[in-house]
């Protein structure tokens, strides 16, 4: 009997000494080798890990530091991954007492593909999952996430996903688009209001309702398998209220916080306000987004790790194109800095547009990296949104250039201060976006206004951007709400009255602005002048603005008449331009000119001349 009660004794003790860890999550969920920086963070995440022991005896890997944190839950393992570790398994040995856990972490062969990033020989086609297009019916709700898909809830899920993005690809490499941006696409798992998902609850997951990690790096290969490029939208401002460490913060600091709630003041100006007041810069900085959006603070260094590393192994995982920054002045801005120059630092070929909304040039070339501001800051993007530009051409076709109203002069002045950016070629410009009016309801709804703002932006200098919807005049007012200019694409869903990603599903106008816009970006595609080449504007007369294209080996004339009536115009105001060439070919109507001497251009109308020598 003795003998018994000695070997239950001992075989109990066994089972106590080699109980489990309770480890729930470790993020990044793998990493790879060969990397430029070889420091890896790795959170770990379970009940009561603080004051475990982690060590390896894995060769080519070095654990420098375990991190305890104030939360008893979480445990940050630095490793470095030296130049002769391997693709595999990583075994890391967690002791805390009496339990103990082996996480196999693993490490793979890093791409030796080569990827391009966007530039300027793009046009970037901006959409939102849930409204484009529903490929996959099964995935509209989910076990996993809260809010279920209605189509009757303005501002509801509606069941847009990857699917139907990779569906309607080559609906969009025949319009002429070359790289798409999608607003994100990580689980947002607020209760309501989520289609946005620009309040994100997991870093390293796709939205369920989306598809998977698996269907977004399908996606990458499918868009590049088309000569196509695919952005990222990343949003390192703030997360959401749903996110799974709001429950169990790592410390008081990851967010900022505030005695009662406190939203950001939005005022991007505090940045560089030679006289700015210390508590309106830090609510610019601090203050959250919304009630469903804390406000990240990357002053905490495990947290900027965190969102570097995350970045780079989105990256890195899905063979992305680029990267486009939400809200990037929200952020402490030297930090944010810091966030884009690690990407850049293992990515150099990497371009990354940050959002920067104002409306006057010397605010917005001061977040284009390359200036010399007078504060020595850098913010490491190599890309901005032209929003003084945007601001512009809310009102130039609408005006006819009479009094005070500028028409197209509005947009002449715009380009004036061209001296102020690093690199005005590289900007997004653009007519509309997700957080916009709709461009067809500034200009009323008026096809030949519309044409007109589509023929400048895809002509002009920088990057153009349109919005899903764009190509067939899609209607919508921001006053009535962001959901109104956030409709279905007709056709994206199954039953739908009628399939707008066809031509016979398509009306007579919106055929129209389709084939319009169709024949431009086709052409577009194929010339470099409109791409990098030079530009020169004269200053518009009677409403008629007038720019050429031009490099090396061509030269492109603009001509857009903005007035209510047919305009005739002599040229040899534009000798500068013009000598040397005496015909063209008109692209927009296919007509051949074949004197120059005088131009009729018919009202509101924009004329794209391919000019030819004797």
């Amino acid at each position: 009997m003795t003998r018994l009660v000695l070997f239950i004794s001992l075989l109990l003790s066994s089972i106590t000494l080699f109980a489990q860890l309770d480890i729930e999550r470790v993020e990044p969920p793998f990493w790879w080798t060969e990397m430029k920086n070889p420091q890896l963070q790795i959170m770990i995440y379970g009940k009561n890990l603080s004051g475990s022991s982690v060590t390896t005896t894995t060769e080519g890997i070095e654990i420098t530091q375990v991190r305890q944190v104030e939360s008893p839950n979480y445990l940050f393992v630095d490793l470095n991954i030296l130049p002769e570790s391997k693709p595999g398994k990583i075994e890391l040995l967690i002791k805390k007492g009496r339990k103990k856990e082996v996480l196999q972490y693993e490490l793979k062969e890093r791409s030796k593909k080569e990827i391009k990033s966007f530039d300027n020989s793009d046009v970037v086609y901006l959409l939102m999952p849930d409204r484009f297009s529903n490929g996959n019916e099964e995935n509209d709700s989910t076990d996993d996430t809260a809010e279920e898909a209605n189509r009757n809830i303005k501002d509801g899920r509606h069941g847009g996903d990857i699917q139907g993005i990779i569906d309607r690809l080559d609906y969009l490499k025949d319009l002429g688009v070359t790289s798409i941006w999608s607003t994100p696409l990580l689980e947002d798992n607020e209760p309501v209001c989520s289609y946005h998902t620009y309040a994100c609850s997991n870093y390293y997951k796709i939205d369920s309702r989306y598809g998977t990690n698996a269907d977004y790096k399908r996606l990458a290969e499918e868009c590049q398998k088309r000569g196509m490029k695919l952005i990222m939208d990343m949003v390192p401002n703030h997360c959401g209220t749903a996110h799974w460490w709001m429950k169990d913060l790592p410390q008081k600091s990851w967010i900022h916080q505030f005695d009662e709630f406190t939203r950001s003041n939005f005022q991007i100006a505090t940045w560089h306000d030679p006289y700015v007041a210390k508590t309106d810069k830090r609510k610019n900085q601090d203050g959250w987004f919304d009630y469903s959006m804390p406000d990240l603070n990357q002053e905490n260094p495990l947290l900027l790790t965190y969102l570097k590393q995350n970045a780079i192994w989105w990256v890195e995982y899905a063979g992305l194109n680029g990267i486009r920054i939400d809200t990037y002045p929200y952020n402490n801005k030297w930090k944010a800095a810091e966030w884009v120059k690690a990407i850049r630092n293992e990515y150099p070929w990497i371009n990354i547009v940050g959002e920067c909304w104002q409306y006057r040039p010397a605010e917005i070339a001061y977040w284009q990296t390359g200036g010399n501001n007078p504060d020595g800051y850098d913010s490491q993007l190599p890309a901005i949104m032209d929003f003084y530009l945007f601001g512009q051409t809310e009102h130039a076709f609408n005006e006819d250039e009479q009094g005070w109203k500028d028409g197209l002069k509005r947009i002449y002045n715009s380009f004036v201060t061209d001296y102020l950016y690093p690199n005005p070629y590289n900007m997004f410009v653009f007519l509309e976006n997700h957080d916009t009016q709709r461009f067809s309801t500034n200009v009323k709804m008026d096809v030949n206004k519309y044409k007109l703002g589509f023929t400048f932006l895809f002509t002009t200098r920088g990057i153009p951007q349109i919005y899903y919807g764009s190509e067939i005049m899609m209607g919508g007012d921001k006053r009535k709400g962001d959901d109104d200019i956030r409709y279905e694409f007709p056709g994206g869903w199954k039953g739908d009255q009628r399939n707008a990603f066809t031509k016979e599903g398509r009306t007579k106008v919106e055929n129209d602005v389709f084939n319009y816009m169709q024949n431009l970006l086709q052409w577009r595609k194929k010339n470099p002048v409109i791409h990098t080449g030079k530009m020169c504007h004269f200053i518009p007369e009677d409403n008629v603005y007038v720019y050429f294209r031009y490099n090396d080996s061509k030269k492109v004339m603009v001509v857009l008449n903005n007035k209510a009536t047919e305009k005739t115009i002599k040229t040899d105001r534009f000798k500068e331009m013009l000598e040397g060439f005496t015909s063209g070919y008109e692209i927009t109507s296919g007509k051949k000119l074949n004197d120059l001497s005088q131009l009729t251009i018919p009202a509101k109308t924009g004329w794209v001349i391919e000019l030819n020598k004797k």
